[in-house]
């Protein structure tokens, strides 16, 4: 009966965010509970029910009236799980009991209990082990009662079923939250050097957050479990969990209905119960093939029935808390037809009621949060002020660092302002747009206006100003105006000199990418074609300019949009058109989350790296000692030491124009400018083994003639003994007296041809 439903027996294994149970063993329970046609004849008020495999017991809290007279009825009992129907029976009411529920008695119920389950219905051999283990399970059961006479719809009740395992978790979002402070952190702290990528990873880590959420966003039809899994990151995107009695969420519809708002508030029940019929969890097109019923009984015995039937209730304690459960039961019970305007469509309604948020609601609580941000920016930002100021009062003779602080402080103010902004600005882009499109409240759509017009604006006044500066002058201009790239860095300093554009396609991806998830909501084609090819272009730009500095940061953005590219072209399972079956969807779906899992675990990673994680691996497995922590070398998992071993690369602010008189050539071999103390001087030539003039009187020296062919002997035959170093040379010079009286060195006089040290080009070879 099953059979189809056991090939999912290995998916939970899959997914790298396993969820926990809500209660400790194996059970199936009511998750919401609506009315699918117009009640006539069977009002409910409370319908919860759970089965239990472990003892085979039913626990219920049901409240139910039948409230019309002098009615014959049929019962027709369907069971859905992914698209399927293993159970489909009808019952003739007149046919049980003696006749006793025909017609349908006027009666008012209300009980709850818990009763075990007898051994002869074999209910625990026709339910897999596997349906209390996948998370986020598909299944309602409905039930039907249709007058004999007539064949008139009486009532029709729908209840989806759950086993409390789920791919949201709070501890998921707990951690990722966590990994997100860290990141912020270390980017606070590695900001004080434009190059640094710790600030540049923590923009990636938000935008994968908030990419993985709008992946949800679409007019497709997903599967339950990743539509759950993609709320694990609803905090990235400002929509923070919340429930109908928020006093935000209330404040939220006070404003809209006293401003022209008229859409519907978050409900207190779950939001599956208004879910689209033809979407999961109830796949209602995948199964419309299978919805001819008939009078059988599914393997369960009428004889059975009848007599679990005048069973006596029992006071049954189950080993599973009740409360547990009733936490997630159904609740409230509503009216849900294909005509009503409470019916939930694909993508942002779905997504916002699943968290607890209406879906007129869903611009003003990112604004909200998004005015939260910028309140705790402004107070960090002005209590750092106001240390600056009261330090360099304090240290007036040692002002010299502070009052160099309080000068780059406003650089520092606008840099982050600029992170600020490009961080939201995913989140303000897509929602803005999308209250654009609901036309409820005036005031929503105002305010929508100023914070998308504050967001963008700035982001392109610092665009703008960096293209203007590197066509007038020349891109290197960027790098050489210190307080330049201290406020605007965030835009370019992580890129290569020729490739400082590499951040504009990259928004404007985002911002098209906006324009469809808003005004395409209707149509699930045009956005996930026009979203992929969108990423697919990032990704061309990405192998094709090559823009950062270091190699490791090209591979890691290149592997994050490889992601988007691959996890957008497998959401075309997901589109209705296809009718693809809701096992395959659901296998997708967890294929794309463990995907997404990946990517998440490498950022960490990457994140730990810029942190200088690399201090704890000792000096040996190192690669590059003198990298600098959070700089560009940690991308490539360089070490990370506490000086510098070598003097490091040019930087363009440290291109710092040579001496013409010193910018010459060194000598072919430098053990020799530390064993003679002195320079040979050619006044034919003007050359200099030093690169710079120097008395004669320094190249006089006879007495070190012999020494001196010595060690030209030396360094032409054991170069490994060849240890050049200016500063070493520069100490040996100044020890020497400069009122020593030398003599006239023989080496000059007799071999004048010698008086210029070969460069390494002269050289013939190479010992």
């Amino acid at each position: 009966m099953f059979a189809h439903i056991a090939k999912l027996r290995f998916l939970p294994l899959l997914l790298t965010f396993s969820s926990l149970a809500a209660a400790g063993d194996d059970v199936l329970f009511t998750s919401s509970v609506t009315y699918c046609s117009p009640p006539e004849s069977l009002l409910i008020q409370q319908f919860d029910v759970a089965y239990y495999a472990k003892n085979q017991s039913i626990w219920f809290n049901i409240s139910a009236a039948s409230v019309d007279s002098n009615v014959n009825v049929t019962a027709n009992v369907m069971l859905n799980v992914y698209g399927m129907h293993p159970v489909n029976f009808t019952i003739d009411l007149c046919s049980l009991f003696s006749g006793a529920l025909c017609p349908l008695p006027m009666y008012n119920f209300t009980g709850s209990d818990s009763i075990p389950l007898p051994s002869s219905l074999g209910v625990s051999d026709k339910i897999p082990d596997i349906a209390f283990q996948i998370p986020d399970l598909e299944a309602y059961a409905q039930l039907t009662l249709t007058e004999v006479n007539t064949g008139v719809l009486k009532a029709c009740v729908q209840a989806t079923l759950s086993n409390g395992w789920s791919a949201h978790q709070v501890a998921v979002e707990w951690a990722t939250g966590a990994l997100a402070l860290l990141a912020l952190l270390s980017a606070v702290y590695y900001s004080f050097t434009p190059d640094t990528l710790a600030p540049f990873r923590l923009f990636d880590l938000f935008y994968l957050y908030q990419w993985t959420a709008s992946t949800a966003f679409l007019d497709l039809n997903y599967s339950s479990v990743y539509q759950a899994f993609t709320t694990n990151f609803a905090w990235a995107m400002g929509l923070f969990p919340a429930s109908a009695t928020s006093p935000i969420q209330i404040s939220i519809n006070n404003m809209r209905h006293l401003t022209g708002g008229n859409m519907a508030d978050a409900t207190g029940g779950s939001a599956v119960a208004l879910v689209n019929r033809k979407l999961s969890p109830y796949n209602a097109i995948a199964s419309s093939a299978s919805l001819t019923s008939s009078n059988q009984y599914a393997g369960i015995g009428i004889e059975n029935f009848r007599s679990s039937s005048i069973m006596t209730s029992a006071n049954y304690v189950s080993g599973i808390s009740v409360a547990s459960v009733q936490e997630l039961s159904a609740g409230d019970v509503q009216l849900v037809t294909p005509s009503s305007t409470n019916v939930l469509q694909a993508g942002v309604p779905i997504y916002v009621n699943f968290i607890g948020i209406s879906t007129a609601n869903s611009f003003m609580t990112v604004f909200l949060v998004v005015l939260m941000i910028a309140g705790l920016l402004l107070a960090v930002l002005s209590v750092g002020y106001c240390v600056l100021v009261a330090t360099s009062q304090y240290r007036r003779r040692t002002e010299g660092c502070v009052a160099d602080w309080c000068y780059r402080y406003p650089s520092f103010v606008r840099a982050w302002l600029l992170r600020i902004c490009l961080i939201v600005f995913t989140p303000v882009a897509i929602f803005a747009f999308y209250q654009w499109t609901l036309k409820d409240s005036w005031l929503s759509i105002f305010l929508s206006v100023i914070l998308f017009l504050a967001v963008v604006g700035y982001i392109l006044y610092s665009i703008v100003l960096v293209h203007r500066l590197a066509l007038r002058a020349t891109p290197s201009e960027l790098y050489a105006q210190p307080d330049f790239l201290a406020s605007y860095g965030p835009l370019y300093a992580i890129y290569r000199l020729e490739r400082f554009y590499a951040t504009t396609p990259f928004i404007l991806a985002i911002f098209m990418k906006a324009l469809f998830i808003a005004f395409s909501q209707t149509n699930g084609v045009v956005q996930v074609v026009a979203i992929l090819v969108v990423e697919c272009m990032v990704l061309a730009s990405l192998l094709v300019l090559r823009p950062h500095k270091s190699k490791g940061a090209d591979v890691l953005a290149t592997y994050l949009a490889i992601t988007r590219v691959l996890c957008t072209g497998l959401m075309i399972a997901f589109l209705e058109s296809l009718n693809l079956g809701a096992i395959p969807r659901v296998v997708i779906g967890i294929v794309i989350a463990v995907i997404i899992s990946v990517a998440v675990i490498v950022m960490f990673i990457n994140t730990l790296m810029n942190m200088g994680i690399m201090r704890l691996v000792p000096a040996r497995y190192r690669r590059r000692p003198g990298a600098t922590p959070g700089g560009l070398d940690a991308e490539k998992g360089a070490g990370i030491d506490g000086k510098e071993c070598r003097p490091r690369n040019p930087t363009p602010e440290r291109n710092i124009p040579l001496d013409p008189d010193v910018n010459q050539p060194y000598p072919g071999s430098p053990s020799q400018t530390v064993t003679d103390d002195h320079s040979l001087y050619s006044e034919e030539s003007g050359s200099t083994t030093l690169g710079s003039l120097i008395p004669r009187r320094w190249s006089m020296q006879p007495s070190q003639t012999q020494n001196h062919s010595r060690s030209n002997s030396q360094s032409q035959y054991s170069p490994s003994q060849s240890n050049y170093s200016p500063s070493r040379s520069n100490c040996i010079s100044d020890a020497s007296s400069p009122r020593q009286s030398i003599p006239p060195s023989s080496l000059r006089t007799q071999s004048p041809s010698h008086s210029r040290q070969p460069t390494i080009d002269e050289h013939s070879s190479f010992p």
